[in-house]
């Protein structure tokens, strides 16, 4: 029975519920409203996103996609190989060489394809490229159609530029060798655009009207060149135009109208127009001269990382496109002798057969590979073994005099150079500190050191003569005191070799062999008068101009110095390009001190599950099976100053679209990732004292992280947020089109080492504060247990760059001497476990209650070991006293100087034969 309170409650519940119910539709309108005008502004947002985003595909559309086409019967038989291997490993899918004539042999044709018998096309080789280039404008492999599936009617729209190279043949200029590096570039029409296709099979159409006789209409591009580097180049040239893109933004909807959508196409149409205009113009006005005879570059494989051959290929093709002709590999011990095992024992040397493979695809590009050894001294790798004991003075110094020296010596010319075409051996003879006072003074008494380097000198002279050679020296050598003042040889020490302007002797000019050529090299100026003045000084010696080396800054470091690298090589360059220095042939190092910890070269690869790798070549399109090389950009400057006259100014943004065009990369993007060593937007010195460019990445990685000795030298500086900023920087870098910049994902490395440098670099100071405030939390942060803190993260990341590198070296160099770094991994993740360790035990001791424990290690105060360096500095070699231990000596020496005094570790007598008992630094036993 129902009350008149149930009543009442009742119709209380029933207003309340019909209040709510009010209040509940009221906030639906409400929500309803809100949710439509939301909608309204997002429409309008996607609107407006759309019409930018159309526009920028309008201006992409407007733009021309161009195909190079190379037929191989338009093509002298000199290039063929070489423009085959280009066109198959491009990064991008532009290129395309044909190889459809029956006899590979036949010789070139300028007007139309070949009709004699043996010179008749490959009917099914045309069919065949055919195919492959319409399924590549469909961006899709050959081996994912179907073949019950029709083909298409219509192809994404591309204009083709059919390249023909024909060799100059102007007799004044024949056989000189500045012509080598010479094109020039002209069209058979005014204007490309008209030749826009998008039909399939259009090779066989033109082909097949071209064989018979018929008007084949088609934009045909003529190289004239003088010698194969300058065909190759002018292939780079090309591809850079066809990637070129200075000018689209100020075309953008420049002759529009009030009424734009009307006008769209109108405009659109007009802008194609305009840029085809402009292309065409930059494409015909091209033609290009090397300044130098030989134009090379020289690549260390002789610290720890030896080159593996798919991969000096590969350096091949990246400097053919560039115009380079000479390739030195640098390898004291890294070349198999016969019979001699313990030459180049566990350094992967390379064989005699893998040398002429090199040498046979390196000559296809037009390169010439010059031998570059070492006769006297930075031999401590071979040295080091019981079996060259009695061949040694010092512990890096071939025992001048020596009977033994000279028939081995004779041993190592004829296994380097009888497995290459080049009759030019480059023999070393540099920084043989110490020669004729280790065991030569011993055996043969008191002698003066320069007269015991010259009768050296002579006597291995003699060899290469012997063998018909010509020999080439690094002009820093122990004879040409006048170059150092003996400062150079004696004290380690910039001062005299650089600075130094002493007169030249006439005893010193008799006692070079005139037939050497002397190669200066300066990696440190950053103006031309040291260059200029070193130069004469060499002309003064010999009556002629030497070769000029300058340097690409790889050494000591995880990254190219890009910056510095660039400043160096104009300031050079505009020196050796004043017709009155009379240098003729020019050389670029890359050196890999210290382990070859620099990302000079790797393998663009993925990581899959269970860390398995596999590389990109094996499950992508060849485009993007490339190498890296952080100091490609380096190079590509080099080769642009190269080929350009004296005092012109290099195209910055064409620089900038070649480096893309050739290599696949950002060249912004790499030039960033220089900033690891730089915490300055502008820190070079401009003057003419040599200088260095700081390591600041390296030396901070290595850094012991519970001491942090060097932490004061970096005071004042926030390398937590450079580093953040960096490592964001290069993964939006990452982030780029994989299609358009392949080469970008391996900013993975430098990638990492800023994260890594971002956590380690005030690590120590942070604990510092926190152990001396007691502040459990701000400790728990830093090092507690879970995968969250500061410490955990820096050690998986210190983990994940290791294999990281790891899986980078074993694809881009033999497997020996990752040893040397993995060590130093090694060394900095036990030392990253045990502080954690001891940090884990203090906090549980705080929570415990036991007040006894301390860390001591947190209770040092660190000091400012250089006073006038700062942050900025170049720590060089195993600086042990504040690094962790590194592996020393004979793999770490070479051209680098360093700020810092070098330490080496005690080693076996350099005035004695090794002793049968093995001592405690017997240390090639380990790394």
């Amino acid at each position: 029975m129902e009350t008149a309170g149930d009543s009442t409650q009742s119709e209380v519940d029933s207003i309340t519920d019909a209040t709510w119910r009010m209040e509940e539709q009221a906030g639906e309108k409400e929500e309803a409203k809100k949710k439509k005008k939301k909608k309204k502004k997002e429409k309008q947002s996607t609107t407006k996103t759309t019409t930018d985003s159309e526009s920028k595909e309008d201006d992409e559309d407007d733009w021309p996609s161009i195909r190079l086409v190379c037929c191989d019967f338009e093509v002298d038989p000199e290039l063929r190989a070489g423009l085959a291997e280009l066109s198959q490993h491009h990064v991008h899918r532009n290129f395309s060489y044909l190889s459809l004539l029956s006899n590979p042999h036949s010789p070139t044709t300028t007007t139309h394809p070949p009709t004699r018998q043996d010179d008749a096309l490959d009917l099914d080789a045309i069919h065949a490229s055919s195919r492959a280039m319409d399924n590549a404008r469909l961006n899709r492999p050959l081996n994912t159609l179907v073949p019950h599936l029709a083909p298409p009617t219509r192809l994404r729209p591309e204009f083709w530029w059919f390249l023909q190279f024909i060799k100059q043949d102007n007799e004044e200029e024949e056989g000189t060798a500045a012509s080598a590096g010479r094109f020039k570039i002209s069209t058979s029409h005014a204007s490309f655009e008209p030749f826009s296709n998008c039909e399939p099979g259009f090779l066989v159409t033109l082909l097949d009207s071209m064989r018979l006789g018929g008007r084949a209409e088609r934009f045909l591009v003529t190289v004239r060149y003088a010698g194969r580097s300058g065909g190759f180049r002018a292939l780079g040239h090309i591809l850079g135009l066809t990637k070129h893109r200075p000018f689209s933004a100020s075309l953008s909807l420049a002759h529009s109208h009030s009424k734009q959508q009307q006008q769209a196409s109108t405009n659109a149409k007009l802008r194609r127009t305009l840029i085809c205009q402009r292309m065409l113009a930059a494409l015909v006005q091209s033609h290009e001269t090397c300044q130098f005879d030989s134009l090379g570059l020289m690549v260390d494989c002789s610290r720890n990382g030896v080159l593996r051959v798919i991969r000096v290929k590969q350096l091949c093709r990246f400097i053919a496109l560039m115009g380079l002709n000479v390739l030195q590999l640098y390898t004291e011990d890294t070349y198999q002798i016969k019979g001699e095992p313990f030459f180049g024992y566990f350094r992967g040397p390379y064989t005699a057969l893998e040398l002429q493979e090199i040498d046979d695809y390196a000559h296809a590009l037009g390169i010439e590979v010059i031998p570059c050894i070492q006769t006297l001294g930075h031999l401590g790798q071979m040295l080091q073994w019981p079996r060259f004991g009695g061949m040694r003075d010092t512990h890096d110094v071939l025992l001048a005099g020596s009977q033994e020296v000279y028939g081995f010596i004779e041993k190592m010319i004829q296994a380097i150079t009888s497995p290459l075409r080049s009759k030019k051996i480059h023999i070393g003879m540099d920084e043989a500190h110490g020669v004729s006072e280790g065991r030569y003074r011993q055996l043969f008494g008191h002698k003066d050191s320069c007269q015991v380097f010259t009768d050296h000198l002579n006597r291995v002279n003699q060899i290469c003569t012997k063998m018909g050679l010509r020999p080439m020296i690094w002009s820093d050598s122990k004879s040409l005191s006048f170059l150092s003042s003996f400062f150079w040889i004696d004290n380690n020490s910039l001062g005299g070799y650089y600075d130094s302007s002493s007169p030249v002797t006439p005893e010193l000019v008799q006692s070079i062999p005139p037939e050497i050529e002397l190669i200066y090299w300066d990696y440190y100026h950053t103006t031309p008068a040291p260059y200029i003045n070193k130069i004469n000084q060499h002309r003064d010696l010999n009556h002629k101009s030497p070769a000029m080396a300058s340097g690409i800054w790889t050494w000591s470091r995880f990254w190219t110095a890009l910056p510095f690298s660039m400043e160096t090589i104009a300031a050079s360059m505009a020196a050796i390009k004043d017709p009155q220095s009379g240098v003729k042939h020019a050389l670029t190092t890359i050196w890999g001190d210290e382990g070859n910890e620099c990302d000079m070269c790797v393998f663009h690869i993925i990581h899959r599950k269970k860390e398995k790798i596999k590389f990109m070549k094996s499950i992508l399109p060849p485009p993007f099976s490339c190498s890296s090389w952080s100091a490609l950009p380096g190079i590509l400057f080099y080769s642009e100053h190269a080929y350009s006259p004296h005092k012109a100014k290099i195209d910055d943004e064409f620089l900038k679209t070649k480096f893309l065009a050739i290599c696949g990369g950002s060249l912004e993007d790499f030039v960033l990732a220089s900033k690891l060593d730089d915490l300055q937007d502008e820190n070079q010195f401009v003057d003419d004292k040599a200088r260095f460019t700081p390591n600041l990445s390296k030396w901070l990685i290595w850094e012991e992280p519970f001491f942090s000795i060097l932490s004061p030298q970096y005071a004042g500086h926030d390398l937590e947020r450079h580093y953040e900023v960096v490592a964001g920087r290069l993964e939006e870098g990452m982030q780029r089109g994989q299609e358009e910049y392949p080469m970008n994902g391996r900013l993975k490395l430098p990638k990492l080492i800023g994260k890594m440098l971002a956590l380690k670099c005030h690590l120590r100071e942070r604990l510092v504060l926190a152990y001396a405030n007691n502040q459990r939390d701000e400790l728990l942060a830093l090092a507690g247990p879970g995968p969250h803190s500061r410490l955990s993260r820096l050690r998986a990341l210190c983990d994940e760059t290791w294999k990281y590198h790891r899986d980078l070296w074993m694809s881009m160099y033999k497997p020996f001497g990752w040893e040397v770094l993995e060590l130093r991994y090694g060394g900095l993740r036990a030392r990253l476990e045990s502080m954690h360790e001891r940090l884990q035990g203090y906090l549980e001791s705080m929570e415990d209650g036991e007040g006894a424990v301390r860390i001591e290690e947190l209770e040092v105060q660190t000091e400012l070991v250089y006073p006038s360096s700062g942050a900025v500095m170049m720590l060089g070699k195993d600086f042990s006293c504040c690094l962790l231990l590194l592996p020393p000596a004979p793999r770490c020496s070479s051209h680098s100087l360093s700020f810092l005094p070098l330490s080496y570790p005690p080693r076996l007598s350099s005035r004695q034969s090794p002793p049968i008992l093995l001592k405690t630094d017997f240390s090639f036993f380990s790394s």
